[in-house]
């Protein structure tokens, strides 16, 4: 994609690693990935094992979006009013606690699967999915705090390609662990890069809190988020046209069924499969840190769902596991471009004192297109078969597309070079 041209000889593509806690927050931040991306895995496969049922996979998308849409506006509120580093070390020991949980059941002589089933391991995503919630609008708001605001763009770009390079280490140790060494050794390993995780954190200098509107009512304050997303035509769309995206043509749910019934790799192939999407997304991400899509930002955005959408119907007619990567990697690539686009207008049109609020919002946006298009899924492949059903998630992406480039046009005229 084309760069702007009247910056392309001073931007500095990287300019924000430059900044000390930045730095320091962002290697937290992937390494928490690596540790949230394994044990997503590691479930998946698990549950895969022990139950055989697509629906099952698909709960488990359920399981964690509940209780964090539940919770959501309620972490945005706590990310806008308390200290946001405390949130994010006390809601990371929350997830590490569910892990050490995940750890005690897969120990056979203790016998809790075999006595409770498999209801104990959606107990613990069901926390996860609490502590994720509170994680995210804290997480995005302190990153803010941490640059000035004419690197927001750049910080979204690097934030974006370190996430993806962790969620393509993750999938990928979490599967082969597994696979060499078994379940209980896998969970060890996430509770040891969350373990490395804090440590990095406890390092970075805590910000002050934000200014806040004295007398607001909770009810006020929980809503006003809300309030100022519905109101803005750019952040509704771009957090509603990702969602639908997503929420139909995401496939990741069904990759256990794919590794082991389609392409028959194994739990070490379905690591590489997950991963996959990721590495698209940081070629793609590296692409964007040196060409930024500024002034055609909104075109973009609609032709990375676009290409999203075919890629997902490519990949659900692949037999063969190295095209299979090669199309999963290619999603990952057009599925970047809308996320770096909606965190870079995110944090420009959001004022500091509701960027917790504005964040949580975005947080049920991606809870419902993620886990909820995870139960989908799972839903659609019970009922329409496992290929039929992938192949319609893709074609109602391309239709979202479609219906939002007639009926969204702030959104499909997006220039962020006259927002920032």
């Amino acid at each position: 994609m084309s760069a702007d041209t009247s910056h392309s000889v001073k931007h500095d593509a990287y300019a924000v690693l430059k900044v000390g806690d930045f730095r320091l927050f962002l290697t937290f931040r992937f390494f928490t990935t690596i540790a949230f991306q394994m044990q997503g895995l590691i479930v998946g496969w698990q549950m895969y094992e022990l139950t055989k049922d697509p629906l099952a996979l698909g709960l488990i998308g359920l399981a964690e979006a509940v209780p964090n849409i539940a919770t959501a506006l309620f972490a945005g509120h706590a990310a806008d009013r308390y200290n946001r580093k405390r949130i994010i070390v006390w809601f990371t020991l929350l997830f590490l606690v569910g892990t050490t949980l995940l750890f005690l059941f897969s120990i056979k002589s203790l016998g809790i699967v075999a006595t409770f089933g498999v209801f104990p391991i959606y107990l613990v995503v069901m926390i996860s999915g609490v502590s994720r919630a509170f994680l995210y609008p804290s997480i995005i708001a302190m990153m803010s705090q941490l640059i000035p605001r004419s690197l927001y763009t750049n910080a979204s770009t690097w934030n974006s390609t370190m996430w993806h390079i962790a969620a393509i280490t993750g999938p990928a140790l979490g599967g082969l662990i597994y696979g060499f060494f078994g379940v209980r050794v896998a969970y060890l390993s996430v509770l040891f890069f969350l373990l490395l995780a804090l440590t990095l954190l406890g390092f970075v200098k805590s910000r002050p809190m934000t200014q806040f509107v004295a007398g607001e009512t909770l009810y006020q304050r929980l809503s006003s988020g809300l309030k100022f997303v519905f109101k803005n035509q750019v952040l509704l769309g771009a957090m509603s046209l990702d969602m639908f995206a997503v929420l139909f043509g995401g496939a990741v749910a069904m990759l256990p069924i794919f590794a082991a019934e389609v392409l028959m790799v194994g739990p070490q192939g379905l690591g590489f499969l997950r991963a996959a999407p990721m590495l698209g997304a940081v070629a793609m991400s590296l692409v964007m840190a040196h060409r930024p899509p500024m002034v055609h930002a909104g075109r973009y955005l609609m032709i990375g769902i676009a290409g999203f959408g075919l890629s997902i119907i490519c990949f659900a007619l692949s037999r063969n596991f190295y095209l299979s990567m090669g199309i999963l990697m290619l999603s990952g690539m057009f599925d970047n471009i809308s996320v770096i686009i909606r965190a870079t207008a995110m944090q420009l049109l959001t004022p500091d004192e509701m960027r917790g609020r504005v964040a949580s919002v975005n947080a049920i946006f991606i809870g419902s297109s993620n886990e909820i298009g995870s139960f989908e899924s799972g839903l659609a492949a019970r009922l329409m078969g496992l290929i039929p059903s992938v192949i319609f998630g893709g074609i109602m992406t391309l239709g979202i597309v479609g219906f939002t480039t007639r009926f969204a046009p702030k959104l499909r005229k997006l220039n962020l070079r006259e927002i920032g």
